[in-house]
Order: C-alpha cells, then sequence, then structure tokens
C-alpha cells in the first residue's frame, strides 16, 4: 500500500512538527474497536514503526474522542521494556495519528488461534515481565483495565509488550476507580461490584486478576470461568461466587499455587504487588534484574518469516476503505483545489446559497463541524524523540503533568474535550 520509495534520504527541520508526510506508508496490520494500524517508516531516520490512525469524524459520531484523548494523556507519560510505547501524535484534517513501537510477533490471542501451545515454562516468563509492566504502571498511577491475550504483543525475540491503553485510567493513591470497564472475561470481580451492592470500587489488583485469566488461557486454551461479552453483571458475580476454578493436574503445584493467589476473590488478599511477585516461591529462581533488560531467552519466538496477523487487513484497506490511507495525500490536495477553485467562481448569490446550505448541513449533523474544531484544538502533540534530545523540556513536561494529575476526579477525567464530549454526543 505504500508509495514508491526514493533513495535520497529527505531532510526536515528539526524545529517542525512531525506530521504524516515524513512517514512512508508500507502496509496494514491490524484494526481495533476504532482506528486501524499500518507499518511505517519514518523517512529520514528510517526507523520503522506501527502508526495508528483514526477518523476523527468516525470518533465524534460514535462518542469516542474521550477514549482517544485519554490514551494520548496516558501514554505520553509512559515509558517502559514492556509497554509499546507512543512515539509521535499529530492530527491533519482527516485523521487523528499515534505512532508507537512496531511489534511484528503478533499478539497473544493471533498465536493462540493458530493453536501454538504455551509450555509452562514461557507463560513462567510472561507472568514475569507482564508483572513489571504492571508494577511499573502501579508507580505511575495507571490502571490498565484491558490485560488479555489480544493486547499483548510480542517482539520478534519473543518478549511481552503490553498495548492498548484507551481504557485506562489515571487515578490518585487515595482515590479508586468506579466505572465498570474492561473486557468481560477478563475484568475482575471488583469491577461488578459497585453495580450490585455499592461498593465504593477497585484500584491496581483488577490488573494483576486479568494478568491470572491471561496465564491461565494461554496454558489451558480456555479461560477458567464461563463468562461471555453478553454475561449480565448479576450473572458474573454469582459465577464468581459459585464456580471453583479447574486446575489441570498436569500443571506444576507452584504454578496452581501462583495462578490460586492472582485468582482470588478478594482483591485485598491477592496478589497484586511486585515485591510479593518476587518473594513468592514459585519465582523464587527468577533473576528479576535479568528479565528487565530482556536477557534471558522466551520460550517461544514469533516466525520471523512471516508478519503474525490476519492478512485481510491489507485487502480491505486496499479494496474496501472509501479513504485509504495511501491515498490521502492525492485525496486532501484534491480538495484544497477544489475548495479554492469553488470559493474563487462563487459570485454573492452563490456564496449565499452555499452559506444557506453550510447552515442546514451542520444543524443536520448536530454541530458536527463545532465538535470536529474543538478536536483539531484540543489534540495532543507529542514526540518522545524531541523531549529525549531535551531532557530539561522532558522535565517541565513532567512536572505539568503531574500538576495536571493532581487535578484529576475518578478514572482521569480531567480534560476539557473529554467533559465536553461526555456532556454530548453526536449521533
Amino acid at each position: 500500500m505504500g508509495g514508491s520509495h526514493s533513495h535520497k534520504t529527505p531532510v526536515f527541520d528539526e524545529n517542525e512538527d512531525v506530521n504524516f508526510d515524513h512517514f512512508q506508508i508500507l502496509r496494514a496490520i491490524g484494526k481495533g474497536s476504532f482506528g486501524k494500524v499500518c507499518i511505517v517508516q519514518k523517512k529520514d531516520s528510517k526507523k520503522m514503526y506501527a502508526m495508528k490512525y483514526m477518523n476523527k469524524q468516525q470518533c465524534v459520531e460514535r462518542n469516542e474522542v474521550r477514549n482517544v484523548f485519554k490514551e494520548l494523556q496516558v501514554m505520553q507519560g509512559l515509558e517502559h521494556p514492556f509497554l509499546v510505547n507512543l512515539w509521535y501524535s499529530f492530527q491533519d484534517e482527516e485523521d487523528m495519528f499515534m505512532v508507537v513501537d512496531l511489534l511484528l510477533g503478533g499478539d497473544l490471542r493471533y498465536h493462540l488461534q493458530q493453536n501454538v501451545h504455551f509450555k509452562e515454562e514461557t507463560v513462567k516468563h510472561y507472568i514475569c515481565e507482564l508483572a513489571l509492566a504492571l508494577d511499573y504502571l502501579q508507580s505511575r498511577h495507571v490502571i490498565h483495565r484491558d490485560i488479555k491475550p489480544d493486547n499483548i504483543l510480542l517482539d520478534d525475540r519473543g518478549h511481552v509488550h503490553v498495548t492498548d491503553f484507551n481504557i485506562a485510567a489515571l487515578v490518585k493513591k487515595e482515590k479508586q476507580a468506579t466505572s465498570i470497564a474492561g473486557t468481560k472475561p477478563y475484568m475482575a470481580p471488583e469491577i461488578f461490584h459497585p453495580f450490585v451492592n455499592g461498593c465504593t470500587g477497585y484500584l491496581f489488583a483488577v490488573d494483576w486478576w486479568s494478568l491470572g485469566i491471561t496465564a491461565y488461557e494461554l496454558l489451558k486454551g480456555q479461560r477458567p470461568y464461563e463468562i461471555r461479552s453478553n454475561t449480565s453483571v448479576n450473572e458474573a458475580v454469582h459465577i464468581f461466587n459459585s464456580v471453583s476454578i479447574s486446575y489441570p493436574s498436569s500443571w506444576s503445584s507452584g504454578l496452581v499455587s501462583l495462578l490460586r493467589k492472582l485468582l482470588t476473590i478478594s482483591s485485598e488478599q491477592r496478589l497484586s504487588r511486585l515485591a510479593d511477585m518476587q518473594t513468592f516461591p514459585y519465582l523464587a529462581d527468577i533473576n528479576w534484574d535479568a528479565v528487565l533488560e530482556k536477557k534471558l531467552t522466551a520460550g517461544f519466538i514469533p516466525n520471523k518469516g512471516q508478519l503474525n496477523c490476519d492478512p485481510t487487513f491489507e485487502l480491505e484497506e486496499m479494496i474496501l476503505e472509501s479513504k485509504p490511507l495511501h491515498k490521502k495525500k492525492k485525496r486532501l490536495a484534491k480538495k484544497l483545489k477544489e475548495n479554492r477553485k469553488d470559493n474563487s467562481s462563487l459570485n454573492g448569490s452563490q456564496e449565499k446559497n452555499r452559506s444557506h446550505w453550510n447552515f442546514t448541513r451542520f444543524a443536520k449533523n448536530g454541530h458536527l463541524q463545532q465538535h470536529l474544531d474543538t478536536v483539531r484544538k484540543e489534540f495532543i502533540v507529542f514526540n518522545r524523540e524531541r523531549l529525549n534530545q531535551n531532557p530539561g523540556q522532558a522535565q517541565q513536561k513532567c512536572t505539568a503533568d503531574k500538576m495536571e494529575h493532581q487535578k484529576e476526579g475518578d478514572d482521569g477525567k480531567n480534560n476539557n474535550v473529554i467533559r465536553q464530549f461526555a456532556r454530548s454526543h453526536v449521533s
């Protein structure tokens, strides 16, 4: 889907904001609940990245802007070896873009669907790497809320990386999250409780429950509870209270003990801190420094001879997408040319008619343009490369983030545009 390559390396102004033109689009590799993902190469550095792009109008119409902005807000303050880290964010007339680490090993859901049988030592390694990631997120006051095989990507050496922060919550130490969020089969019991018996909320332990569910599924090929997306809240709570998890006799006693502690119904009694994991007998032989530095060899290495994703994403982008990314530059240039031509040819009467037509259109769309203008103004532009080159600026930004974080309420709902879109929905 990419255009022709030039052997000459382009030179960009170092003070210029990174934008769409700075990247060579190579191919589509995935899509989520909102937004699609493609492989890109930065033209000046030749570095490869994954680019997630989200159509602004669709995000407004589906009331998803808040999630996009929250994800940007969270990711710009994070950087860790076992996360999919954000490098750049920018926008154009049509889309919002997030450029992140490129992981070509595929997600764990893909490998489960390919009938990969993960060995116990492999899953034990995943648990350790994910525990380090969750400990880091906890130190940054972030609850991920959607840990599952789909959101765990492998690099080419088989190490895990957590992705997808669009429903993550930023919380203060003395606050709790209360909204129901996540993927039901992986959601901890306490997430459901506020809607059943009026409990106050939940904290970081919910991610450790999801880690336990994920580890169980990787080993057995199915989850420990029969909870689905259409399972009601009351039914889920009943399942937690009545169903005992079955552990295969072939699993080691140490592994079972660990999973029992991760899948403890009571969040207070659940393993939910790195320090507790490090002292747990089953993990006593782990060199945690070596894990963090990725010095341990992973038990499962993704196939380097393939892309490790569904090939239909590329076909959908090329054939079915009405506004394909690889034709964006020509499309926007044509639109600009047509607008200029229309403006120059309109007389007073035509201008009046066009204004009336525009008024009718905007009224019909429920102030769509007003929302799009707000998105444009409030969008968070980010450049990690520039921040890394200017530590002073990075420190200034961290201080600003901390001050902003102190203003946050439950689930990190502190952004102007977030509040605006929470109040109104364009259908």
